[in-house]
């Protein structure tokens, strides 16, 4: 990770924050964009854009042009922007599909179409998706969320064949990740069969290391222990 430049969207959030810290912690220069506002001060080290909205694509390169003119560079792209919705197909609202596609699927889109052209100058250049485990086989109250991530699997899958040998694209798939809104809503269940953000990030970091030069296109379960 030491000089590598990351970007993390999404970055205010849970599974976000800690990613990003790990990666400081093991030397990188990270850059956060999301859509809530900017808590952290920049440093040399690190800068968080706020309030720019990555399903709309104009937004999104502005966001992903002023990383690259502020380090220089961009090695890395992990897509963590996103959102979740639990609700039946027959009884819910036809704008939560539409709504789950821009969170999940056109989020993770813009900022790659935004940072291929810095990517295709790094001789190591990374796109880490986040997809699920629910989207191989969706369950009752999940069509939406996992129409969606099946899309960031696809999307995953298409970039990887079109980058082939410049841009390594993969996507790590979790199960239900410990977080403290995923305990509120589920307070009965047993948390420590749950992928944990820190076990989620060293999986991610993985691969956007150098060490992860031979794997693209690949669909990574980490599933803790469900």
């Amino acid at each position: 990770m030491r000089g590598k430049v990351i970007v993390v969207t999404g970055a205010s959030g849970a599974l976000g924050k800690v990613v990003a810290e790990v990666a400081l912690a093991r030397g990188a220069r990270v850059a956060g964009v999301d859509y809530g506002t900017s808590q952290v001060a920049a440093t040399p080290d690190r800068i968080e854009f706020g309030g720019v909205d990555l399903s709309d694509a104009a937004q999104a390169k502005k966001a992903i042009d002023a990383v690259a003119l502020h380090f220089g560079k961009i090695d890395a792209l992990i897509n963590i922007a996103g959102g979740f919705a639990f609700e039946a197909v027959a009884e819910g609202d036809p704008k939560t599909w539409q709504r789950m596609y821009a969170l999940n699927v056109l989020t993770a889109l813009n900022a790659s179409r935004s940072a291929i052209p810095h990517l295709t100058a790094s001789p190591s250049a990374r796109i880490v998706n986040i997809g699920a485990m629910g989207a191989i086989q969706a369950g009752a109250g999940m069509g939406a969320y996992a129409a969606s991530k099946a899309g960031v699997h696809r999307l995953t899958e298409a970039l990887a064949a079109e980058w082939k040998g410049k841009i390594t694209v993969n996507a790590v798939l979790p199960s239900t990740i410990d977080t403290p809104a995923n305990r509120a809503s589920m307070p009965k269940a047993d948390f420590g069969k749950w992928v944990t953000p820190q076990e989620l990030a060293d999986v991610i970091l993985f691969l956007a290391s150098d060490a992860a030069s031979a794997i693209t296109g690949a669909l990574l379960p980490v599933s803790g222990r469900v």
